[in-house]
């Protein structure tokens, strides 16, 4: 009580005097600790993370005017759960019940903002704020995003919908901020949604150029200022506390010094904000490990500052983030809004555009979004298990562990120095390994869902179709094939085996309509596609059946084709004096595609619904990258800077066409050499022959190879048209808006500058076509010409700038990486209703898993019919975000979850298997489809009645940890006096489940099922 009562005079104190008209500084003590980058986290831990936490608990015990501000939720998790004592624990909880230590962002990690997908950025988000609610029953209210490269809009939509009240960022290209600061324009009310407009805005705070460090120049000493715990050592802290480079003790003899060089900086800042309060961070990159001489340091500075305000003009106190902003809050100013704009791309100097990372370690940003995929799958599985079967034989805390590790494992890579690519090659591999793992344990999860049915039966999973008597014995393999989305679709599937004859049969025993042909891969594998129609959030089991002999017929073949390849001879690019003369057409019922047989390159299409032909050609270009920092700038894991224009990248072309009956297949192969008897890059196009099926038929799927490439080259794929673009590129960010892209001249790096980050969706148009491709992982797109998108695929780069090869950051990157694209090509209107969906079921993909090995089958039995699942549909316009359990033990009702938490009872909590969390969002913008840009109204209970009864419907925050009805945002003044408006559940009548989602909005649900029948 006694340290309560200091702390509420020492701010009324500070408060008082600034109100007389000094600067009212808040000092924010924190650590930025990287959860990866240069080192693992296991090293970081042990070097100084876990330090941090105990020595702040430590410190912050002592003096109750102390603050100290927490961010990233996994190492202070793993702290929680690996180091810290009952004692240390009981101290945080006060802490945090007295908010003298306080939780901000909350997530996992500070997410990058450029190339993380929306999705992953929830996960990560909800996986660190269901930890803070149940264990402290807190909700971060503001973020500190100080270190992303670049601010997406989606970011402040996003936090607005988790209940923050302001946003905070840093990196914005540096031109702009010195153009902020001067017209004192840092802060302002961010609109980040177009479609959602006022409802979701957000008070956002960009920090001056002094950014989130402390200004460390001292003019009195050789050290740096303000860290008087020095720099980290790695890999083990030294064992007589002395660090490298602490900073000169405050002392009677220093302590005018420091405060002089405090006060100037507080000073300077202060003149590019509207407000007397000034936000002066205190910390840097792994600070705070030693928070004894930190505080007991800066408490005697802050003092004599205090002692004399008068004279300096500014009152300093410890200060949390909230603290700050509810000082600017009261201020009661009317503020500047910002539409949907983002803050991208990012440029730190003239020659510095942090655009390279957009296309850093391939590998990484696919197996990253494969795992994401993977996880939203089991979770939507899981669900419906554990509502179907709640007794069945797959034990619910065994699902849960595998569903979290591989949660903990996406949420990990989200980082900002994770899915960015710009950590080193150890951190790279740690986050692989993590994902991979988690990936294992999944399949494993998946596997027992499919295979262990409630009643044990596995027969029922085994067998399949029936076996004509006097037929040759095949060998037969089962595969499961699951729809993870809430959508009925027909869709071609690709199943390797190793069998050149094969027939396919679905769970009905019927032949299923197949296509089998030499991989693409490899010599001595098959690709067979299947023909598959699953209702959503359905499996069904498909039984194929190998054979070593040729098929004599349909009867015996069933209703597989057995597709050959034609090969074209190899096109050098000298020869091509002549071109357009032999062109090759490709044919389905959306497109006409036509090859040139004297350049072996795709020369147009022809969309056959308007009878509209446009130029189309994709080739492979390379920027060379500078290595040597003295000869100019250098590219490396974060920057691009070319040498000058792309070249090409290749000097012959090989090709060759597989007509087919389920899917015709063009292969391309791209040489560095005309001689050279290896191709260097590869495109694979696959165009669905569709005629007489549901399958729609506008997706081309093109898959690329690259690699190993030569040092210092960056490889585009460059799409060229004859559309009239005018260098106007449309990219998504993070998959949630589209971004209008027009081409912008600098005085220096214009190339670079014009590079943009596409997650899941590009395109150029002109008035009457659009190209649009999505992705499966994200990179750099640009459009250097008019009618051109070319799409950075992969990096490898070296360079011998001390700082990069000091922390291993040159990108030397020799892997071959295999993305892919789907194209679609058509009118405005038609591409307008197809990308946002088509760019989920890329994301989405059906599960394919092979459930046992090929094999003599099973003792003939009658076909058993198909699965008793029912399948789970949303309108087109709506997709399921999320269907999970996330297991997080706390009562919806705020007072007693805080009752529970404060009576001093085990903090340990069960699982909680009966919550379910339900995430929808409408895809489309306002204005992009007359009828799918509408809000849609649909019965939840109706819609998920094939899941379980539904008994009770909550609204709740994005995150879950506010009930919507009782969260009351921060209302800020701007100049139009529109104000946050916060709607709820819409209901109609008496229709309890009946929900409203209008465009763009994502509606966050937790549901109670009744028993379930089935």
């Amino acid at each position: 009580m006694i340290y309560l009562a200091l702390s509420v005079f020492y701010l009324s104190c500070c408060c008082s005097q600034a109100a007389s008209g000094g600067i009212q500084t808040f000092v924010l003590p924190h650590s930025h600790m990287d959860v990866g980058w240069v080192y693992t986290i296991q090293e970081s831990m042990h070097a100084y993370a876990a330090n941090v936490y105990s020595s702040v608990t430590e410190e912050l015990s002592k003096a109750a005017g102390r603050r100290f501000i927490a961010v990233e939720q996994e190492f202070f998790r793993l702290w929680w759960d690996t180091v810290a004592t009952n004692t240390q624990k009981k101290q945080v909880q006060q802490l945090v019940k007295e908010g003298r230590l306080e939780f901000i962002l909350g997530g996992q990690v500070m997410h990058d903002e450029a190339v993380t997908d929306l999705e992953d950025q929830i996960l990560q988000m909800t996986e660190g704020h269901g930890f803070l609610y149940e264990t402290f029953g807190v909700r971060p209210e503001f973020s500190w995003h100080v270190d992303p490269f670049g601010a997406s809009s989606t970011t402040p939509v996003l936090f607005a919908l988790a209940g923050f009240n302001a946003h905070l960022v840093s990196r914005i290209d540096y031109d702009l901020k010195d153009d902020m600061q001067k017209e004192k324009k840092l802060q302002f009310v961010w609109r980040g949604s177009s479609s959602l407009k006022e409802k979701q805005q957000i008070f956002t705070h960009i920090m001056d150029q002094f950014s989130y460090c402390t200004p460390s120049h001292l003019n009195f000493s050789n050290s740096s200022g303000f860290y008087w715990n020095g720099v980290a050592l790695f890999p083990d802290p030294p064992k007589d506390g002395v660090y490298p480079n602490m900073s000169l003790p405050v002392t009677k003899e220093t302590v005018h010094a420091y405060a002089q060089v405090m006060v100037e900086n507080i000073k300077q800042r202060a003149a590019w904000f509207r407000t007397n309060h000034v936000l002066w961070p205190w910390g840097c990159d792994k600070q705070f490990y030693n928070s004894s001489v930190q505080f007991n340091n800066m408490d005697p500075l802050m003092k004599y500052i205090n002692q004399n305000s008068q004279e300096f003009g500014v009152t300093v106190q410890y200060a949390s983030l909230s603290e700050y902003f509810q000082a600017v809050h009261q201020s009661d100013l009317v503020w500047e809004q910002r539409g949907s704009e983002d803050f991208l791309p990012y440029s730190t100097e003239p020659y510095q555009a942090w655009t390279g990372f957009y296309a850093s370690r391939n590998v990484l940003k696919g197996v990253a979004r494969q795992a994401s995929s993977q996880l939203h799958a089991a979770e939507t599985l899981f669900t419906r298990y554990r509502l179907t079967f709640p007794d069945g034989p797959v034990a619910k805390d065994w699902a849960l562990d595998k569903l979290r590790a591989l949660r903990w494992a996406v949420s990990e890579v989200q980082h900002h120095d994770g899915i960015t690519g710009t950590e080193s090659p150890k951190v790279a591999d740690m986050y692989v390994q993590h994902l991979v793992q988690g990936m294992m344990g999944v399949e494993e999860l998946l596997a027992a869902l499919f295979l262990l049915p409630h009643n044990l039966d596995m027969s029922s999973v085994l067998d399949s179709g029936y076996h004509r008597k006097g037929v040759h014995q095949t060998l037969g393999q089962h595969v499961i094939v699951y729809n993870p989305l809430a959508w009925n679709i027909t869709t071609i599937i690709n199943v390797t085996v190793t069998f050149q004859n094969a027939t396919v049969f679905d769970d009905e025993g019927r032949p299923v309509p197949a296509q089998i042909q030499t991989s693409a891969q490899s010599n001595v594998t098959f690709d067979l596609f299947m023909l598959v129609e699953l209702g959503g959030l359905q499996h069904r089991k498909y039984l194929i059946k190998f054979s070593d002999r040729k098929c004599a017929g349909r009867s015996k073949c069933g209703w597989t084709y057995a597709a050959k390849g034609v090969r074209f001879e190899r096109r050098s690019v000298p020869d091509w004096t002549r071109t357009g003369r032999r062109l090759l057409p490709v044919l389905n019922e959306c497109y006409k595609l036509m090859f040139d047989q004297d350049t072996n390159l795709l020369h147009s299409i022809t969309y056959l619904e308007e009878k509209r032909s446009v130029r189309v050609s994709q080739d492979f270009w390379e920027y060379h990258a500078n290595g040597d920092v003295k000869a100019g700038p250098i590219s490396d894991n974060y920057i691009f800077s070319s040498n000058g224009s792309a070249v090409r990248a290749y000097q012959a072309v090989e090709m060759e066409i597989i007509p087919g009956k389920i899917v015709s297949e063009i292969r391309q192969y791209f040489y560095r050499e005309k001689n050279d008897e290896d191709y260097a890059y590869s495109i694979t196009t696959r165009v669905p022959e569709c005629f007489g099926t549901t399958l729609r038929c506008h997706r081309l799927e093109q898959t690329y190879s690259l690699g190993s490439l030569l040092l210092n080259t960056e490889v585009v794929l460059r799409t060229s048209t004859d559309l009239k673009s005018n260098r106007t590129l449309y990219t998504d960010d993070n998959g949630y808006q589209m971004m209008k892209r027009p081409y912008r001249e600098f005085i220096n790096n214009t190339l670079a500058r014009n590079y943009y980050p596409m997650v899941r969706t590009a395109y150029i148009e002109d008035d009457l076509s659009r190209l649009v491709l999505l992705s499966d992982r994200a990179h750099g797109v640009s459009s250097q010409a008019s009618g051109q998108l070319e799409v950075m695929l992969h990096r490898r780069l070296w360079n011998n700038l001390p700082w990069n090869l000091g922390y291993n950051l040159t990108l030397n990157d020799s892997s071959v990486v295999r993305p892919t694209l789907w194209m679609m090509l058509g009118s405005i209107s038609t591409t307008s209703r197809l990308y946002q969906r088509e760019a989920v079921e890329l994301q989405h993909r059906p599960v394919i898993m092979p459930i046992d090995q090929p094999q003599k089958p099973w003792p003939e039995k009658k076909p058993r019919g198909r699965s008793a699942v029912r399948s789970v549909v949303l309108p087109p316009n709506l997709h399921l975000l999320s269907l999970s359990i996330p297991g997080w033990n706390y009562s919806s009702d705020h007072d007693v979850h805080l009752g529970h938490i404060h009576s001093g009872e085990d903090l340990h909590s069960e699982p909680d298997f009966d919550r379910v969390l339900l995430r929808i969002i409408h895809l489309f913008e306002e204005g992009d489809d007359p009828e799918l840009s509408k809000p849609v109204t649909v019965n939840l209970k109706e819609v998920l009645q094939s899941v379980g009864e539904v008994k009770v419907l909550e609204e709740r925050s994005l995150t879950g940890t506010w009930n919507i009805s009782s969260l009351q945002r921060w209302k800020w003044k701007t100049v139009d006096n529109l104000e946050t408006e916060n709607k709820g559940c819409e209901r109609s009548g008496n229709e309890t489940f009946t929900v409203t989602i209008s465009p763009k909005e994502i509606r966050t649900f937790f549901i109670h099922f009744g028993s379930n029948d089935f």
